[in-house]
């Protein structure tokens, strides 16, 4: 059996831009993404803090301190909204201890504040 846990959650990104005509995703800072684990192209779950929307989609890897909202997305917030977002994986049973989320808090600015690694602990 596999379960869908959290593998990393990028919290406090501030929306920069949004493309309507995009065919689709969200871009964020590619160092970032590299920070958090995130593959291009793999699929996210999104929260905006600012308005309550939840989306999901895939993401593209952008420039330093880029957070844009593309396509279906861009109509999901606006310019200086807050996000989360959140990157799951599908693990085996026995190896759920060995797994930690990566969580990494950005500031207002689209910098990385902290980085923080949570234990699992199985029932």
């Amino acid at each position: 059996m596999l379960k869908k846990v959290l593998y990393a959650k990028i919290q406090g990104l501030r929306v920069t831009g949004k493309n309507i005509k995009y065919k689709g995703s969200i871009t964020i800072d590619r160092s970032i993404l590299k920070t958090a684990g995130i593959f291009p192209y793999e699929c996210v779950l999104v929260a905006n803090v600012s308005n309550g929307a939840r989306f999901e989609t895939y993401v593209i890897p952008g420039s330093d301190g880029e957070v844009i909202l593309n396509g279906a997305a861009a109509r999901l917030g606006e310019i200086g909204d807050e996000l989360i977002v959140f990157s799951f994986a599908y693990i085996a049973l026995d190896e759920l201890n060995r797994i930690k989320p990566k969580i990494i808090l950005i500031n207002e600015r689209n910098k990385i504040e902290k980085i923080l690694h949570y234990n699992m602990e199985c029932v």
